[in-house]
């Protein structure tokens, strides 16, 4: 009896319809969780602790992940070749997209509501000028998320994902990127200044 031969070819797995560019939006999930948390904590007067530990949780995730990526990843990846560069940037950018922004957005946010609970906001000068540091801070942080992050992340990952992607190009971009994410690094660490002398009594 004549056998069949076996293809050693697997069957290519199919593609998610919520995969487009390689971008998961099934992570908007988790995104979506969060900012529901977020904003039944500050609707609910009577709980004071979900909203502090959505405040301290989303800033201590946000200032580990900057200094990790602008003082740690940055400069590794600046030691790779380009053809490397490219493998890991093509992974890594998909998830900080889902990750950063939000961050970004709830940690202010939540920040500036449990400072009004807690009677920060009406303070007298020249206390009040915590309050002034840290939502000067804040909007320094929200635009350079929402203004140089968020579009050089997408323009990053779309560059890398041609067939033939230039190399100066996506340099220059990821420069831009790194750089901004230390430079959120320290005035993370500037915000947590803040938020100790508060927490100390001012």
């Amino acid at each position: 009896m004549d056998q069949v031969p076996i293809s050693n070819t697997a069957a290519p797995a199919p593609v998610s319809a919520w995969i487009v560019q390689g971008i998961d939006f099934r992570n908007l999930f988790w995104v979506a969780l969060l900012f529901a948390s977020m904003i039944w904590a500050i609707n609910a007067p009577h709980y004071e602790w979900p909203l502090r530990f959505i405040h301290v949780a989303s800033g201590v995730l946000l200032t580990g992940a900057d200094i990790i990526m602008g003082f740690l990843i940055g400069p590794t990846l600046r030691l790779l070749d380009f053809p490397a560069r490219r493998t890991f940037t093509l992974k890594l950018l998909p998830k900080t997209l889902f990750i950063f922004t939000p961050l970004g957005i709830v940690a202010p946010t939540s920040g500036w509501y449990y400072a009004e609970r807690l009677g920060y906001t009406q303070l007298d000068y020249p206390d009040y000028w915590w309050i002034v540091g840290a939502l000067v801070v804040s909007a320094v942080l929200a635009v350079q998320g929402l203004f140089i992050l968020l579009p050089s992340n997408i323009r990053a990952y779309l560059e890398m994902r041609k067939e033939n992607p230039d190399p100066a190009k996506v340099g220059r971009i990821m420069r831009t990127y790194f750089y901004t994410v230390a430079s959120q690094g320290v005035m993370q660490i500037l915000i947590v200044t803040i938020m100790v002398k508060m927490a100390g009594g001012l």
